[in-house]
């Protein structure tokens, strides 16, 4: 039986996926208008997210939860590059308008520890842009204060743990930056997302 959370913005919105997620191999135990709110409720094997926009939340989640393998309602790219810098046992991406069969597909699958895209996602990140191109753009938005902070510390080699300690913030805090650094910055790695930041002249090594 895998154990489901579920966290979306609005009541109509869990409602629908409570119903989209009713099989014999599921048990809804919780859901929550927020990211945070369900992290900090029971151990779930795979959370739903409805909204992509709630990942930010992730920073806000209490110190030492365990991140269970999550499923996102999404169809953009940049998704894809805040999951992969979450550490998180597996995760999926469906399409907002996916049917039920195929969402409850990717919480199966990210439950064992997959990875799953929609395939038109998959398309556009296969067959995109050349990769020189994409190092040669600029981010898509300015790095905030906090987040340019981070990445300067990034720069000087120091792991989240003494981040946090620097700046005064929570460990969960410093990954949710980290992970929006690599999404503006079109990065899968620490190492990549100093190289492109130093590129772009936003750090000095």
């Amino acid at each position: 039986m895998t154990r489901i959370g579920i966290a979306a913005p609005t009541p109509m919105m869990r409602a629908g996926l409570r119903t989209m997620l009713a099989a014999p191999e599921f048990d809804v135990i919780g859901e929550a208008g927020t990211l945070a709110l369900a992290l900090a409720g029971p151990a779930v094997d795979v959370l739903v997210v409805g909204d992509e926009r709630a990942l930010a939340d992730v920073g806000g989640a209490p110190d030492g939860v365990r991140l269970p393998a999550f499923v996102v309602l999404s169809e953009s790219e940049r998704t894809v590059a805040v999951l992969r810098a979450l550490p998180l046992p597996g995760w999926g991406i469906v399409a907002p308008a996916a049917p039920a069969a195929e969402l409850q597909a990717a919480v199966q699958a990210a439950a064992q520890g997959l990875i799953v895209l929609p395939a038109s996602l998959a398309a556009r990140l296969l067959v995109g842009r050349p990769a020189a191109a994409q190092v040669d753009l600029g981010p898509a938005e300015p790095l905030t204060a906090r987040e340019q902070e981070v990445l300067d510390l990034l720069g000087q080699g120091l792991a989240n743990k003494a981040i946090a300690r620097r700046l005064a913030i929570s460990e969960h805090t410093v990954k949710f930056h980290v992970s929006a650094i690599y999404g503006k910055l079109g990065a899968s790695s620490r190492t990549e997302a100093v190289s492109r930041g130093a590129h772009r002249g936003l750090i000095t090594l």
